[in-house]
């Protein structure tokens, strides 16, 4: 069963945004298509594996966020949550997909659910995967900015996977060195203020607002969701539907592919084959 991939650039809200897109020769037409939204440090190839595996059966589009990747960065541009929820809704608009799921991870959820905010009825359902619940007055993310800080400045000299290990311990050769390879396109601008906004912008806000069909994915291991957390959400949004990967850390499908898979069931219309 074939799949092909190809890269692209389109001039959207303003900024050039660049995009993998996958789609195998079984892909349905009567499916809406995925744009998948990687989290603060994860350009899109980095999410290709996932790509190569939803690309069987949904015409999938993978998004580098402004400032990472291949898409447009400069200390002038806006990396705020507000223009990365627009970036992706204009971003679909630029390729003519007039119906098309969210699938973001970390970061990606957040921008996801902004995204259905600002914009009413333009994604038809919403996938969370282990998106931060930190915010004014609630308990920091896990990860501290230093970490993300000191391993960019160290890829922009250059760094191989060996190096990246101390990062990233429990990681595959193969995830290591894609990361070292790619890591050094993160502006540390937009890292900064991602990162920033993940404590001064409150998620939880957004949804009450939002009525398309959502579904949270959990990490079991990660630390980011917790029970009391989920509960929260569910009192804010009662049709939330929610899965966890008991085994996966906060990268869940790093740690856990399939287990993304089965947690994702036919959410989207039907199951990743």
């Amino acid at each position: 069963m074939s799949n092909f991939r190809y890269g692209g650039n389109v001039r959207a809200n303003g900024i050039r945004q660049h995009y993998l897109r996958y789609a195998g020769e079984s892909v349905r037409s009567d499916l809406d298509p995925i744009v998948l939204v990687p989290g603060i440090t994860s350009p899109a190839i980095t999410w290709g594996f996932v790509g190569e595996r939803l690309g069987r059966t949904f015409d999938t589009y993978i998004l580098d966020v402004r400032g990472r990747g291949l898409s447009e960065a400069s200390d002038a541009l806006d990396y705020g949550l507000d223009a990365q929820a627009d970036d992706v809704v204009t971003f679909a608009e630029a390729l003519g997909l007039e119906r098309y799921s969210i699938l973001g991870h970390s970061m990606g959820g957040r921008i996801a659910m902004r995204a259905a905010r600002r914009h009413p009825g333009h994604p038809t359902r919403l996938v969370l995967v282990d998106p931060p619940v930190s915010g004014p007055g609630r308990r920091e993310y896990p990860s501290k900015l230093p970490w993300y800080m000191d391993s960019i400045a160290e890829a922009v000299l250059g760094m191989d996977h060996d190096a990246m290990r101390a990062y990233c311990p429990t990681w595959t050769e193969e995830q290591l060195r894609l990361r070292a390879e790619w890591l050094h396109t993160c502006d540390a601008r937009a890292i900064r203020q991602s990162f920033e906004e993940f404590h001064t912008t409150d998620f939880h806000s957004d949804f009450p607002h939002v009525d398309q069909p959502t579904l949270l994915i959990r990490a079991g291991k990660g630390g980011v969701i917790l029970d009391e957390d989920e509960a929260e959400l569910r009192g804010l949004m009662p049709s939330l539907q929610s899965a966890t990967v008991t085994d996966a850390g906060h990268m869940i499908p790093w740690d856990d592919e399939e287990g993304l898979y089965r947690a994702l069931g036919d959410f989207l219309g039907a199951a990743v084959a």
